[in-house]
């Protein structure tokens, strides 16, 4: 779906928002404005775009960032308060100062989007590796592939692998046909539009969100993470019911696991929009590594009671408030602006305070209850320990359906796994199945000078290809592979230090033979073993039986029988000795 501001639909829910918020066109993109009396002479501005990461390929990820970081380059050391941002769905550049600053800054953006410093390409790449390499994480950052896969959403769990081989043609190429004009939203707190504004920017196109992808054949699914963390994620249907739901499972978690079980310390759940239609559910609870399996039960525990309905009317009613609140915010149509600008750009509804207060009035404990069912009939649940399947979740594929045929090559280090190069894909035979890259469906292939390549496909499996490791993979079967994969998903890596490169770990040495003087040795230790322990258990057997008459007889005569087992403890000794070295020189 796209969204012009011309469009009735549109104009008319613009036109519903007058008192609170002011609209027009600045150099042909829509621009929202409302005033902020409260932050005295300095204004706050953001331009939003419809571009971000889903949008690139995981060969190309990256690309709307390093855009983002070469158009904010010109400003340098500016004192200005500024940002850019870049979202799975939308980048932002963001502004707070005085009018002067703020059109200055927004100046300089369009400036470098239209001319883009291509000098600093280099540079940039480094600095957002750079970037990358210190920013964690997280407990959700696995969530995006495993949903979605290596593409669309599903970018946003992998590294910006295109900030190794973006060409100044690409960079500059997205520039011109995605930050444009008319793929763009402008908001401003301000009464009006500032003088001096210079916001040109080629004609293009207003780009619809992408469209979602899936990895995931059945739901709900779980997969295995790290200690102490419980994540889930579900899809929802963008409502006002979910956005209260949101709030409801939030509490109920913190309430259930926190106040009541001690088993977390943290225990929320999140909303927030994905794209027009639809909008992503996150919620988590820490916990120490023994009580993981507490929380996990506490955690279902608490979904299945919110989707049985046992909902009580208070926590409805504390979760309403708290959404109402933001209507007592000062500057109400300024705090507004950025909310309003990006359901423009998305192409979401449009409600006024007045609709939106209506609709959260009107949320009932059966709403709550049919959200909670939609997001557990959705839900991606990632557990540390052990798995969930006796809740009716089912563990996402760890593993390919099927394998590619061609030539085969034995790990140097595992004889179960085999490596197998054909003309459709690679496969990973292991004995937990195959793990296959079809070449048809493959979303990046890194390649290193060394010969080594690692191929990930659109269902987020990867196959690594190191020539060191597999027995017969030669030059021509790397350069078979290189012709075979997409060039538009070729990655070239720099050269690795010789010490990085995968040596095969040496097998286990078989013992040598033993020498027929030495196998002499052994049978002799083994026939004095026998010999002396059919000694000792004669001579056991025959102290047991003097035992047992002297226990029956009226005047046992018991120094006897003492006598006749120490006479037993010596034999027992020697066969001990003699076995004990039997042994060592067996494993000599």
């Amino acid at each position: 779906m796209t969204t012009d501001l011309h469009d009735d639909s549109t104009v008319d829910a613009l036109a519903a928002l007058t008192g609170l918020i002011s609209h027009t066109t600045t150099h042909h993109i829509p621009t929202l404005y409302a005033p902020a009396p409260a932050s005295g002479n300095e204004i706050t501005a953001g331009l939003f775009f419809r571009v971000g990461h889903a949008d690139e390929t995981l060969a190309t990820a990256g690309l709307t960032h390093l855009v983002e970081h070469l158009a904010l380059h010109r400003l340098g050391l500016s004192d200005l308060h500024y940002n850019g941002a870049t979202a799975n769905a939308y980048t932002l550049f963001h502004v707070h100062g005085s009018e002067e600053e703020v059109v200055t800054y927004l100046n300089s953006v369009c400036a470098g989007l239209r001319d883009l410093p291509m000098e600093r390409l280099e540079t940039e790449k480094e600095i957002l590796r750079t970037e990358a390499a210190g920013r964690g994480g997280g407990p959700q950052q696995r969530m995006p592939l495993w949903r979605y896969g290596a593409q669309g959403y599903g970018l946003s769990s992998y590294n910006e692998l295109g900030t190794w081989s973006l060409t100044p043609d690409q960079v500059r190429h997205w520039a011109q046909t995605r930050f444009t004009r008319d793929n763009a939203v402008l908001w401003i707190t301000s009464d009006h539009v500032p003088e001096g504004l210079d916001l040109t920017l080629p004609a293009g196109t207003r780009f619809p969100a992408p469209a979602a992808t899936s990895a995931l054949p059945t739901t709900p699914a779980y997969i295995s993470g790290d200690d102490g963390h419980v994540v889930l994620t579900s899809v929802l249907r963008r409502s006002t019911a979910a956005s209260v739901f949101a709030d409801v499972l939030g509490k109920a978690l913190f309430q259930d696991l926190r106040q009541e079980g001690g088993y977390s310390y943290s225990a929320e759940a999140d909303y927030a929009p994905r794209d027009a239609d639809f909008a992503t559910l996150t919620a988590y609870a820490d916990s120490l590594p023994q009580k993981q399996d507490a929380v996990v039960g506490g955690f279902v525990d608490t979904l299945a009671r919110l989707r049985a309905g046992r909902i009580e009317q208070s926590e409805l009613d504390s979760a309403r408030t708290k959404l109402l609140k933001i209507y007592d915010t000062p500057d109400l149509g300024a705090a507004t602006l950025p909310s309003y600008a990006l359901s423009l750009l998305l192409g979401h509804r449009i409600l006024t305070p007045e609709q939106h207060k209506a609709e959260l009035n009107a949320v009932t404990l059966d709403d709550l209850r049919e959200v909670a069912r939609e997001a557990w009939d959705g839900a991606l649940l990632q557990v540390p320990g052990r798995g969930v399947d006796w809740a009716g979740l089912t563990l996402a594929p760890q593993c390919s359906t099927a394998s590619v045929t061609g030539t085969r090559h034995q790990s140097l280090e595992d004889e179960q796994v085999t490596l197998v190069i054909g003309a459709e894909g690679v496969s990973l035979l292991t004995p937990r199945g195959p793990i296959t890259v079809r070449y048809d469906a493959c979303a990046a292939m890194t390649t290193r000078p060394d010969g080594a390549r690692s191929l990930t496909g659109h269902d987020g499996f990867s196959v690594t290809v190191e020539p060191t490791l597999y027995r017969g993979v030669t030059p021509e079967r790397i350069a078979a592979l290189d012709a075979a994969a997409p060039s538009e998903a070729t990655v070239r890596m720099p050269a690795r230090d010789p010490g990085h490169i995968p040596q095969p770990q040496p097998r286990k040495a078989t013992s040598a033979p033993r020498s027929a003087a030495g196998t002499g040795a052994t049978w002799a230790w083994t026939t004095a073993l026998c010999l002396v322990g059919l000694l000792a258990v004669s001579w056991g057997l025959l102290c047991g039986i003097i035992t047992a008459d002297e226990s029956a007889a009226a005047d046992p005569e018991w120094d006897a029988v003492t006598g006749v087992w120490i006479m037993e403890l010596p034999l027992a000794f020697a066969t001990w000795k003699l076995y004990t070295a039997r042994r060592s020189r067996r494993r000599g």
